[in-house]
């Protein structure tokens, strides 16, 4: 089942679920298992002999997640980093460089500044919304990777995928795109000329809070076959009951997107005219320096908000503190709409480093309730 025959949604809710040819079950079973019966000595059922190596349940999440993003090879994780750890090592080696965000996930940030580094990968952090930037910060022979977040978490900066995969490509080089804010109902980065998709599917496709994972969805099949290759030498796989709870949310992914941005875009306007909001940062306002690229690349823009305080960093925390609907915690994407300040919570590890935050900084992760509540929460927070 592919996006040649069907639209986003019927793929969501389809793909790789097919109802159990035993029992005719509508949803596909949970095959909570570690290791399969063989028919004979070295003759696996199926191809199905330990389930770090194939599962299943996994192997259906794996086909949903490449139709959803328009790719030949899904491959699925034990956590967004995983995914992201698979991909440098199955990719790159010891000398090589990568290209990495200035404002990159300060997840990946401690990934590439303290595990890769140590393993002898190089990187350097720029705008990538620079194209002169990107192309000054290439080493020929030795740059294998652009990494690109958009929008970028958590200032949401908005990078011209196009654009990056074709000076990768003029290199050599690959294009990876972490689309965990956007999503796949939002944004194609393979279509737009990314080779490899990055998602913590903990966020948005999981959708509920309720389970951690990570993906990987390549362009063509040769990728994909060293990145599940990899996938297998390297373990970090997701267990069943967690790749089935992420199929189940990917199934109303597009419903929840519609919302998510509904709301996101009363908050904004909100937040627009609130004397102490310094700024707002979402990339569907026109004054947003990446609106056009987003624009071009979007078909809308998302559920993630941030603004800055204007009484600063006090300021900043002390909104946080006072919500009653936003639940002040880590991590986005899910039902429930989540408040932070990024400076002491997700970015705490880039302090001090090039890519700190702002400290004035507050993020939103916008989610489905009715929006006269959450926009009555921020009214009383705001003071």
């Amino acid at each position: 089942m592919t996006g040649n025959e069907y639209g986003f949604d019927t793929l969501a809710i389809h793909a790789g679920q097919e109802p159990d040819p035993r029992t005719g079950a509508v949803v596909p079973p949970i095959f909570q298992t570690s290791t399969y019966a063989q028919d004979a000595v070295g003759s696996p059922r199926l191809g199905y002999e330990y389930s770090r190596s194939g599962n299943p349940t996994r192997d259906a999440l794996q086909e949903c997640l490449a139709a959803i993003e328009g790719g030949r090879r899904g491959l699925a994780f034990a956590s967004g980093l995983a995914a992201e750890d698979t991909l440098l090592r199955a990719v790159c080696q010891p000398g090589d460089h990568v290209v990495i965000p200035d404002d990159a996930y300060g997840g990946t940030f401690r990934l590439f500044s303290k595990v890769a580094e140590n393993w002898g990968l190089d990187w350097t952090a720029v705008p990538l919304h620079d194209l002169d930037a990107v192309r000054a910060a290439f080493r020929p022979g030795h740059t294998r990777l652009i990494w690109a977040e958009t929008p970028t978490n958590p200032l949401l900066n908005i990078a011209d995928i196009t654009a990056l995969g074709a000076l990768a490509h003029e290199y050599d080089a690959m294009l990876a795109v972490d689309n965990t804010f956007a999503s796949p109902y939002l944004q194609q980065p393979i279509a737009l000329g990314a080779d490899v998709v990055i998602h913590s599917t903990t966020k948005y496709l999981g959708g509920h809070s309720d389970v951690v994972g990570g993906a990987l969805v390549t362009a063509d099949d040769g990728l994909g076959e060293r990145l599940a290759f990899h996938q297998n030498a390297m373990g970090a796989v997701n267990g069943p009951f967690d790749a089935w709870l992420t199929l189940r949310g990917i199934k109303t992914l597009g419903v929840r997107m519609d919302r998510h941005c509904d709301n996101a875009e009363r908050i904004v306007a909100f937040l627009q005219g609130h004397p102490k909001v310094a700024e707002v940062l979402y990339p569907g306002l026109e004054s947003h320096a990446g609106h056009e690229t987003a624009a071009k690349q979007m078909s809308r823009f998302g559920g993630m908000v941030s603004f800055r305080a204007r009484g600063g960093r006090d300021q900043a925390i002390e909104i946080c503190n006072r919500t009653k609907l936003f639940i002040l915690a880590e991590s986005l994407g899910g039902v429930e709409s989540l408040i932070e300040h990024p400076g002491q919570m997700t970015h705490l590890s880039a302090a001090g480093s090039p890519l700190e935050v702002p400290a004035d900084l507050v993020r939103l992760s916008v989610g489905i309730e009715t929006a006269d509540d959450l926009l009555a929460d921020l009214e009383q927070a705001l003071g």
